[in-house]
């Protein structure tokens, strides 16, 4: 029965067509001699340059760091280094910004090599190394060293807070009846790390792109650190969800019957997981696990109506939170930083009109070339 629920009106898990864009490639795994190549970019990669740069001033004794590793130095920590005064863990944390920032170069240049990449025009760079300071610089520097080799494209940070753009890219999975219906959605992130749920407030009338739409209330949980078997996390999932509806049921907002998913890997259309699962509680990689139907059995109705979900990959919902802000484009990527490297590659999708239109040039072009033949 579930399963039934799942097809109901809506696409297909993992989809490459969706309302506003096409889906070119998403969670591609690039390898090199050294292994897959984005692991020289992920946020581990940058506190081990930092860790490199600190070895020969340790010998020393003159790391102005102090003792604590890499890892263990919060983003907030980094950042005051960078404008503090100092000049020593300025210094050291510069220098590890213009490394990464090549090795991030060389990455994205192998993904803009890539056929599916070809003709990409900007990219958004999130995940949690872009909420710092050090990821803004990393980013700007990144972009600077594309140009100098001769690659036509903006390398930019994403524009909401990548804890939110995950939630917000959702809304664009929905089918657009949504919209006209109700004012917000349920929405889960799925990380190695934490797993976030929340509601997301169309604000459909205030614009109907969706550029102005946003977090109303989240709930974080960190399961790394309760090392919950697969069925305990989907029990805590569903209980935050349960929770959500009933307090947004109570400030009055109109939930849609729709929740969508962000999770790493490569997501079939069935909802199962193929692959890319590996850092999440148990085994999410299982033939016989199926998260939406787990969820639309927990959650069967949202207020009068059957509970539609669609889940997709977290770097392509990342992404998608972007689509009212790459209208000026064709083709776009996006990167995210974290645990590892996330990517996807879009191309807009042209509504109705732009297509009467072209229409319309094309039988004006005809006529123009009979009138001079």
């Amino acid at each position: 029965m579930a399963e039934e629920v799942l097809a109901t009106g809506i696409a297909r898990h993992g989809a490459s067509r969706l309302p506003s864009v096409e889906v070119d490639s998403f969670n591609v795994e690039l390898k090199d001699d050294d292994g897959f190549i984005g692991d020289r970019a992920s946020k581990g990669a940058f506190r081990k340059i930092l860790d490199d740069l600190r070895k020969p001033l340790k010998k020393n004794g003159e790391d102005p760091l102090g003792e604590k590793s890499a890892a263990k130095i919060s983003k907030s920590e980094l950042d005051e280094a960078l404008s503090g005064d100092d000049v020593g863990k300025a210094a050291l944390v510069h220098g590890a910004i213009e490394e990464f920032a090549s090795e991030l170069a060389y990455v994205t240049s192998r993904f803009l090599k890539q056929k599916a990449w070809a003709d990409t025009e900007r990219i958004v760079v999130g995940g949690g190394f872009r909420q710092s300071r050090v990821g803004e610089l990393a980013i700007a520097r990144t972009d600077s060293l594309l140009k100098a080799e001769g690659f036509k494209i903006d390398l930019l940070p994403i524009r909401f807070d990548p804890d939110d753009a995950g939630l917000i890219g959702c809304l664009h999975l929905a089918p657009s009846w949504i919209f006209e219906g109700y004012d917000s959605i349920l929405a889960i992130d799925i990380g190695g790390t934490n797993i976030r749920c929340g509601v997301v407030e169309t604000r459909w009338k205030k614009a109907k792109d969706l550029s102005k739409a946003e977090v109303w209330h989240s709930e974080l949980w960190r399961h790394a650190d309760d090392e919950p078997t697969r069925e305990g996390a989907i029990k805590r999932m569903v209980k935050m969800l349960k929770g959500l509806i009933e307090e947004a049921e109570a400030e009055g907002l109109k939930l849609a019957p729709f929740i969508g998913i962000s999770c790493p890997g490569v997501i079939n259309e069935d909802g199962s997981i193929e692959k890319g699962a590996q850092n999440l509680p148990g085994n999410w990689e299982s033939s016989k696990f199926n998260l939406p139907a787990s969820l639309v059995e927990a959650i069967p109705m949202i207020g009068d109506h059957d509970t539609a979900i669609l889940m997709h990959n977290d770097g392509v919902a990342q992404g998608l939170s972007e689509v009212p802000f790459m209208q000026d484009v064709e083709h776009w990527g996006v990167l995210t930083i974290g645990t590892g490297l996330g990517n996807a590659r879009f191309s807009n999708r042209r509504n109705g009109k732009d297509k009467d239109k072209e229409k319309d040039r094309g039988g004006d072009d005809k006529k123009d070339k009979k009138k001079g033949d």
